[in-house]
């Protein structure tokens, strides 16, 4: 499967879960969407690493596999939907250094943790959207790389990626990146 053969490089983490009423859009210069999200939660699997190369090309690729063999999505009890959230977070300082990555679904309780599994809050916050749209990964790569190279006054708190239906069952494939942004003064 092509999601396993994701790098570090290839993924960090973003998205609004679109069918929730999460955010309210406005368009930027970067012809990217900025958004206002209301906060998530999420139960899944987890794993420290960064993006050096003997790191995060081993890790994430092995967290998405262990995910898709163990069908974890099947045992996150309080499903919202059938999205699944990639979620980058406890960031020791910028993309250059070591974060934690949780891939998961969103849920509507934290009540029960199923044991293995790791639950994270994604509080409300402004983001800045980057869409990841054909030939998946080299999308979602030409997607990081231009997060990368954007002038963004981000965060290092909670970025995502969600996989929702025009990543399963659309053509071409899309994905949603969310970079949390300084919120811009109004």
């Amino acid at each position: 499967m092509k999601l396993l053969a994701l790098s570090a490089a290839m993924i960090l983490a973003s998205s609004c879960v679109m069918g929730q009423e999460r955010h309210l859009v406005k368009e930027n210069s970067m012809q990217n969407h900025e958004v206002q999200c209301h906060p998530m939660m999420i139960i899944g699997i987890a794993c420290r690493t960064s993006n050096a190369p003997e790191a995060g090309p081993y890790d994430i690729p092995k967290l998405w596999e262990r995910f898709y063999s163990e069908n974890i999505s099947a045992q996150i009890p309080n499903k919202t939907s059938n999205e699944i959230v990639a979620l980058y977070c406890d960031y020791e300082g910028d993309y250059t250094q070591p974060y934690s990555l949780v891939i998961g679904c969103p849920v509507s309780s934290l009540d029960v943790v199923p044991q293995g599994m790791v639950a994270k809050v994604i509080p409300a916050a402004s983001y800045t959207i980057f869409r990841a749209v054909g030939e998946h990964p080299a999308s979602l790569v030409e997607a990081w790389g231009k997060v990368w190279q954007a002038k963004l006054k981000r965060t290092y708190t909670f970025d995502y990626e969600v996989y929702g239906d025009k990543f399963f069952s659309g053509s071409p494939k899309e994905v949603s990146v969310y970079i949390a942004i300084e919120r811009a003064a109004q």
